[in-house]
């Protein structure tokens, strides 16, 4: 996909303090363990490892960044820590919950969030509280239905209807698509998407 061809891995974060500067334009990937997240940044880029792909749900505990383009090019795909795993110890999860809490509501190079859920499970309380996290930014929020080649097409349509009139109601102006990696199902309507976020807005100073 022309946007995502020239992406490349750039930096982790264990802590806020390690991120790069709010310089450029960011787009974040979110989504509970397991739901597919990772997988789906691969599809988009076109990569088989691009983002770290784990049989071990919770496994990814950093903040990825992504690169797209060539050396000085500031947009960035933004890996979030997969959240919503049992096992992962509660030090670990409160730590993760503040750094994301923070992230998404404070970060000021983040134009939008791409939140991932698996179509069989969609909506949990966790993906809610992402959303609540997130509304506070006005930011846009695009929905990716993983995993759509496991129901059937009348029920991924109905499944998908219902999300978006929850979204509605919970947060208006998201949007959400069905998505599946084995099928390549949706790659050209998540670019349409993410690349319009990425747009210089015309009533902001020139991004650096």
């Amino acid at each position: 996909m022309a946007l995502f061809q020239h992406a490349e891995f750039y930096i982790s974060a264990h802590d806020l303090r390690d991120l790069p500067l709010p310089m450029g334009m960011e787009v974040a990937f979110a989504g509970r363990s397991n739901s597919g997240k990772s997988s789906a940044i691969n599809t988009l880029t076109n990569r088989t490892r691009l983002a770290f792909v784990s049989k071990t749900p919770g496994r990814t505990q950093l903040i990825n960044f992504f690169r797209l383009g060539e050396e000085g090019d500031q947009r960035y795909l933004v890996d979030l820590p997969g959240y919503g795993y049992a096992a992962v110890p509660e030090k670990i999860r409160l730590h993760w919950r503040g750094v994301l809490s923070t992230y998404l509501q404070t970060r000021s190079s983040l134009r939008g969030l791409v939140l991932i859920m698996d179509i069989r499970r969609p909506l949990t309380d966790l993906d809610r509280q992402m959303l609540e996290w997130f509304k506070y930014t006005g930011n846009p929020v695009h929905v990716l239905l993983t995993k759509s080649d496991k129901l059937n097409r009348q029920q991924a349509m109905a499944t998908l209807r219902a999300v978006e009139k929850e979204l509605a109601v919970i947060y208006p102006g998201a949007t959400a698509q069905l998505f599946s990696t084995p099928k390549h199902q949706g790659m050209e309507e998540a670019e349409r998407v993410i690349a319009k976020w990425f747009e210089p807005d015309p009533e902001s100073p020139a991004q650096a």
